[in-house]
Parts: C-alpha cells; structure tokens; sequence
C-alpha cells in the first residue's frame, strides 16, 4: 500500500525539540532531534504504535529510504517522539494523523528504555511508550512519503516467521516490542482491544 498524489508538506525536521528524560521518564529538558540520535545518542521520549484490524492482523510500515536511521527497514504502525509541550496522547494523534492519515483511541501497554546503534550514521536511545489501537482495515490510509515507502497488514503469524527467519529486515525496537507483547502482554491486548488477537 503506497502512497500517490502531490507530496505532502514534511511533518519532521531535524531541528525539532525532543523531551530528553532520565531513566524514569523524567523530563530534563529538551534536545534537537539531530542531536538525541548522534553518536550514541541522548535518552528521550518516544513512542510505538501497534494497530490491530478487527480480524487481528497488524499494520506495519516500512519506513522511506530518505530516514537518516533503519531506512527501508519494516516497523511497528507508527512511532516517533513527543516534541517539546507535547503529552504521549497529544503526540500519538497527531503522529498518526501525520504518518498515516488516520486516527483512533489508544490504550498504553507499557514503557521501557532501549538503545541501538545504526551503523555510523547514529543511534536511538529511548525511553519508549507502547500503545495498542484497533482500526478497520477498510479504513483508507494516506502514508506520507517522506516517511513510509509501504504498509501492510500482517497476520500475527506472518510477523512472528519474519522475526524469526528476516530479523534483520526489521527494527532493533520493534524486536524488542513485539517479544515483549508476544510473550508477557498478549492477554493485556485482548483485554484493552476488546477482541482475540491469534
């Protein structure tokens, strides 16, 4: 599922503020996005989005060529940082709306820190929110380009063969999040989506 038509305004800048935080997700200030990835980057917010159709499968997006970290690599739904101002809820809408053209309640799973180097070119070290949302997949979608080359639904065991056989064609957080709800928050999802998730 591509994008077509005129390209959207850019949603992202490296210029952006970012919340850097300590370990407990406490604010310390704030951070250029250039900068919390240089290097081996600086701890700050973030957060992950797993979207579930009625049917249970999952949408991910493979993020655009023109991302400075993991181009090309498939990922969670949407995920990105709260800028500076900006609530978990607040910044979860409106990523969304930006990445993908959508918007639905979400309900928080869990937080966790996590850090992953990408070749030379820099680092994620984040403290990392995860939140789970149901959405017909009927529902049009308009990923922008600028940061999703495709999105698809995935069946959970199409997702679990990949991770298994092409781990290296996913993102070193959605690895990590999707052992995480796989393994200890499935009953969790069921439980906030209303739904059998298999």
């Amino acid at each position: 599922m591509t994008n077509s038509g005129s390209t959207p305004a850019s949603v992202s800048s490296e210029a952006e503020r970012l919340i850097r935080v300590n370990s407990q997700d406490q604010v310390l200030g704030t951070i250029s996005k250039a900068d919390a990835h240089t290097g081996d980057g600086t701890l700050h917010r973030a957060f992950s989005i797993f979207l579930f159709s009625t049917c249970g499968e999952v949408l991910l997006q493979q993020r655009a060529m023109t991302k400075r970290l993991w181009p090309g690599y498939w990922t969670n739904s949407c995920c990105s940082h709260p800028r500076e101002g900006e609530s978990y809820p607040q910044a979860t809408q409106r990523r969304l709306h930006q990445e993908l053209g959508v918007s639905c309640p979400l309900h928080y799973l869990y937080t966790f820190e996590y850090s992953a180097h990408y070749l030379q070119v820099g680092s994620e070290r984040e403290v990392c929110s995860v939140y789970v949302g149901s959405l017909n997949k009927t529902h049009h979608l308009t990923p922008h380009p600028e940061e999703i080359m495709d999105c698809r639904w995935f069946t959970c065991q199409d997702i679990d063969t990949r991770v298994a056989k092409q781990p290296e064609s996913l993102t070193p957080w959605f690895l990590l999040e999707w052992l995480e709800l796989t393994t200890n928050r499935w009953q969790q999802v069921q439980k906030q989506l209303g739904q059998s998730v298999s």
